[in-house]
């Protein structure tokens, strides 16, 4: 098989990965081979030698490798388009209070929720103390409103004193 009858190789391999990918959706790994072939395909249709065709292909695909297959990983852990957007994406999880959350309106303290520190206020009516676990329950601005795990929400520690 000569250099030119590869250009029918590299085409048809291309193909053929690209739609092995359709069944393998989201990870990008097929068709970072079938980027390799296509190519390799240029190589082959410029006249270069079988040789640089296969160092096209194995290059190629390694560098498509590298840039799609974490865009297809991100891709296929992603959550659905139901999911919150931007810091309301923040509210029903949990968070530790670091500094006093004074039960003033306006007033804030600090909490940690997962590796970042938050401003946060409560409705709850009542102050929530350093180290107590609590529950956002909005995002006003730049500030989480917070609960207490034991309240249900806001107004909840009016209800539970009636």
């Amino acid at each position: 098989m000569d250099a030119g009858d590869w250009l029918w190789v590299w085409i048809v391999a291309a193909i053929v990965l690209a739609i092995a990918e359709l069944v393998t959706p989201f990870l990008f790994f097929m068709i970072s081979f079938a980027a390799g072939a296509a190519l390799a395909t240029v190589v082959a249709a410029v006249g270069g030698s079988v040789g640089i065709q296969l160092a096209t292909f194995a290059i190629g695909s390694a560098a498509a490798l590298g840039i799609l297959v974490p865009i297809g990983q991100r891709i296929a852990r992603a959550e659905g388009d139901d999911t919150q957007e931007g810091a309301t994406r923040q509210v029903g999880r949990m968070a530790v209070v670091l500094e006093d959350i004074p039960a003033n309106a306006h007033s804030t303290g600090l909490v940690r929720l997962e590796r970042a520190k938050w401003r946060a206020e409560t409705d709850a009516g009542a102050p929530i103390a350093s180290g107590e676990q609590v529950e956002v329950i909005a995002v006003r601005g730049t500030r989480l409103v917070v609960a207490p795990l034991h309240e249900v929400g806001p107004g909840a520690s009016m209800k539970t004193q009636e």
